[in-house]
């Protein structure tokens, strides 16, 4: 096999890789958010809005580097779930932003200690997750640009 073969093999792939660990560490979260009524992307978008609230749709999908089209079923969800409510905003009523229901918020006290059955899970300390995080940089937290 030549060196240029090589490259062709699945391991050696970046995006194999990628994908396979993405799907591994959404797994290793599901069995924790089970208790707390969330999926995986349901707790993304809960984080947002728990560390900013009331936002409009497109502001939340920005953040969670997915397309509007995403988010909302995300939302809308999580609506029928009693945590978030969709108002009209007071300053634009074409406008509707994504707040926090009382019931939102007290879950935020629940999702504590998520970080660390994560980093239990894994066998991984804050600094380590902090390194592998940064080290995923170029490819984090950014949606293609397929324009």
């Amino acid at each position: 096999m030549t060196a240029s073969d090589n490259l062709l093999r699945l391991d050696n792939q970046l995006c194999f890789a990628l994908v396979t660990a993405a799907r591994n560490v959404v797994a290793i979260y599901r069995p924790i958010l089970e208790p707390l009524g969330l999926t995986h992307p349901q707790y993304l978008v809960m984080l947002a809005l728990w560390e900013r609230a009331p936002r409009t749709l497109n502001d939340l999908a920005a953040d969670l580097a997915l397309e509007p089209a995403t988010a909302s079923p995300l939302v809308k969800r999580l609506e029928s779930d009693g945590l978030v409510a969709r108002l009209r905003s007071s300053e634009d009523e074409r406008r509707l932003e994504i707040t926090l229901t009382p019931a939102g918020s007290a879950l935020r006290e629940r999702a504590l200690d998520v970080p660390r059955q994560v980093m239990s899970a894994v066998g991984m300390d804050v600094s380590e997750v902090a390194a592998l995080r940064d080290g995923l940089g170029p490819f984090a937290g950014r949606r293609p640009d397929l324009g």
